[in-house]
């Protein structure tokens, strides 16, 4: 139970940054704010969350695939 509770507040910490990264580029599109420096800002907050989810995914699916294996 440990290992899923870590999952989830992992899961849950990532979801919540690449929601809110999501939250402010919608945002910024309407009011029209899609240039300049804090676009750029926007976008690679963006970009970085998720990457980080997806690393997250990946890593979850790998363990899952060594430990089938090993079984």
């Amino acid at each position: 139970m440990p290992l899923q509770d870590d999952f989830r507040f992992k899961a849950h910490g990532l979801l919540v940054e690449l929601d809110a990264s999501i939250a402010k580029m919608m945002m910024m599109v309407s009011a029209k704010e899609i240039d300049g420096a804090f676009w750029e800002e926007a976008t690679t907050r963006h970009h970085e969350a998720f990457l980080a989810w997806h690393d997250f995914i990946a890593a979850t699916d790998d363990a899952a695939d060594s430990k089938s294996a090993i079984r």
